[in-house]
């Protein structure tokens, strides 16, 4: 069993190591939960790029409450976002203590609005830049619910690049935002795989504690997506601990029509598709001594 510290998690006030590492299952009691095939395209941790399009069209969202700043673009007038994601950037945001200083620009895009705002940055910064900062009809992180563009309000904020770089409240919200489930879905150095330039101000949610271990692991959701394949049910999981719980982790891959997810017992389950071709299981527990019941 391999354990590697990662990032610093807050606990109340103060912060905990995480740790990592894999471990073989056993005979672990377990349920099956059966799975349709259109279910490997929802979930917080679904890929969405050019090579893997949105393919669950009804997205539920919720618009922004009152107290959640948000710039005042004609292009995206009424902010939404998936509910979890919404309260957990709320969320992210009061921990920074910069409610008065971290504006949403953009947040869930419908298809029709995306291509709008395509085909409006192609016809005004051309080819080279569309390309590198605004995603596909259909290839859209935001037209998932799942993804959110911020600024600072002291800045003028433009909507296609809005800043948010360097220190300050940028700088905590960037360092806190693996705690409460986001990623910088878009960073220096991941373009060849991304296929999008460094955006310091997108941010998507994909949930704890896979943001804490792609922050740990210095990956992105591509390669994080395949990552977890090396944690196939029954063969060898991967575990992450943070103090306060365990995390186990592993990848089922869809047979057909109907997939049987097998299910460890023992604690609290979540499960998301991966927008390609199966199904993240994600197990928290207290008691690391589960693991070995």
């Amino acid at each position: 069993m391999i354990r590697e510290t990662g990032v610093k998690h807050r606990s109340g006030n103060k912060c905990v190591q995480g740790q990592m590492y894999s471990m073989k299952p056993g005979n672990r009691p377990f349920i099956e939960l059966r799975l349709q095939d259109t279910e490997v395209y929802q979930g917080l941790l679904v890929l969405v790029n050019r090579d893997h399009p949105v393919r669950h069209q009804e997205q539920q969202t919720e618009k922004l409450p009152g107290y959640i700043l948000r710039s005042m673009h004609a292009e995206e007038p009424d902010i939404s976002l998936e509910r979890t994601c919404l309260h957990q950037l709320a969320a992210l945001i009061d921990a920074c203590e910069a409610t008065d200083k971290i504006t949403v620009v953009s947040g869930y895009r419908s298809s029709r609005k995306q291509r709008q705002i395509y085909e409006s940055t192609l016809a005004s910064h051309g080819e080279a830049f569309t390309a590198s900062y605004v995603a596909l009809p259909g290839a859209s992180e935001h037209q998932t619910g799942l993804a959110v563009d911020v600024g600072l309000l002291d800045r003028e904020l433009d909507y296609i690049r809005p800043s948010f770089s360097g220190e300050g409240a940028s700088g905590v919200f960037r360092d806190l935002a693996p705690v409460y489930g986001f990623i910088q879905r878009y960073q220096e150095g991941k373009e060849e795989v991304t296929g999008i330039a460094c955006e310091p101000w997108h941010y998507r949610y994909v949930g704890y504690p896979h943001a804490a271990i792609m922050e740990q692991r210095g990956l992105c959701l591509e390669e994080y997506t395949g990552y977890v394949k090396d944690f196939p049910w029954g063969i060898r999981h991967l575990c992450y601990e943070d103090g306060e719980r365990v995390y186990e982790i592993y990848y089922v891959k869809a047979t057909g029509e109907e997939t049987d997810v097998p299910i460890v017992t023992g604690g609290s389950a979540e499960w998301s598709g991966n927008n390609q071709d199966g199904y993240i299981i994600t197990v928290s527990r207290t008691d690391r001594n589960q693991e070995q019941a």
